[in-house]
């Protein structure tokens, strides 16, 4: 049955490996039917009824795939997938109740990977997305910079083989800067996360220095870009 005539059953299921996939809908009830389903199909799923909440998610989380509504109020998913399209590699499925070709038109312009038009069947977005992620060139997941390589899935950063001990804000601001090897990342997009925020960057940034480079005062790896962000210098990024 298309989504909102039935609910969905089956338990979701908890892998790290599995593909992490974000929607974004105003919809309750689709939301609701999409992670559950798209759960018992093998993904990992985080879902948000807006756009300024997914900003928000996105500067923190590194998704496999998204699933925007192209209607939602304030900021409508176009715009939105304008923003992921300027600073991330993640594939698109949009999703309409439009019939006009020029909204497709203009999603396609903008960038995005698929369409797929309410109602709609659960399974049929389900393929849709197995069909972007096969199609999609691996992207990074470990990054290595000096001696550290950091799993960026995993949130795990290691030297030598021993795991590297850190807070959970260290952890957050970290993952930010890896999701990006090599990028500039905006302070505002830092900022923009409420478990760091503006006073607290730069007392993260400092004692993530003080466990990662040999001279803090003179960082080889998490470099300041003055006026602009911080950036992570990094060696390699690879989809091992």
């Amino acid at each position: 049955m298309a989504v909102g005539a039935h609910a969905l059953s089956g338990e979701p299921r908890h892998d790290d490996d599995a593909p992490h996939i974000l929607v974004v809908d105003d919809d309750q009830r689709i939301r609701s039917l999409l992670e559950r389903f798209l759960r018992k199909e093998g993904f990992r799923v985080t879902a948000t009824a807006d756009a300024t909440e997914a900003r928000r998610i996105l500067g923190g989380f590194v998704f496999d795939a998204a699933v925007l509504d192209v209607m939602m109020p304030g900021e409508d998913g176009l715009s939105l997938l304008g923003h992921m399209k300027e600073s991330y590699e993640t594939p698109v499925l949009m999703l309409t109740a439009l019939a006009e070709a020029e909204n497709r038109v203009q999603g396609l312009s903008l960038g995005a990977d698929d369409y797929l038009g309410k109602p709609f069947e659960p399974r049929e977005l389900s393929l849709r997305l197995k069909n972007m992620l096969r199609r999609r060139p691996d992207t990074a997941r470990i990054v290595t910079f000096g001696p550290f390589r950091y799993d960026v899935k995993r949130e795990e950063l290691t030297t030598d083989g021993e795991t590297v001990r850190l807070t959970e804000r260290e952890k957050r601001l970290l993952r930010m800067l890896a999701s990006r090897p090599g990028a500039t990342v905006p302070r505002q997009d830092l900022v923009a996360d409420e478990q760091l925020g503006d006073r607290a960057i730069d007392v993260q940034m400092n004692r993530l220095r003080r466990k990662l480079e040999a001279d803090p005062a003179e960082p080889r790896y998490l470099q300041t870009v003055r006026g602009l962000g911080y950036r992570l210098v990094a060696d390699i990024a690879d989809g091992a």
